[in-house]
């Protein structure tokens, strides 16, 4: 892996976002096909889609308590 994916996913996983949130981004960033329909969330959906992008600007949204 690159660093920007390990340093994204280490951001992350100190900031406490949504376990779906990351393992969307995470397959999205690395281009992975999206999951079967019927496992689908919103915070994978949007993890995915940001991964794609490799953009982690929205990571805010998906922390959790």
């Amino acid at each position: 892996m690159n660093q920007a994916y390990r340093d994204a996913t280490t951001k992350m996983e100190q900031m406490k976002v949504d376990t779906e949130y990351v393992l969307g981004w995470q397959g999205g960033f690395l281009g992975h096909p999206m999951r079967e329909e019927q496992r689908l969330s919103e915070a994978y959906e949007a993890g995915y889609e940001d991964g794609s992008e490799k953009s982690i600007e929205n990571l805010d949204k998906w922390v959790t308590s």
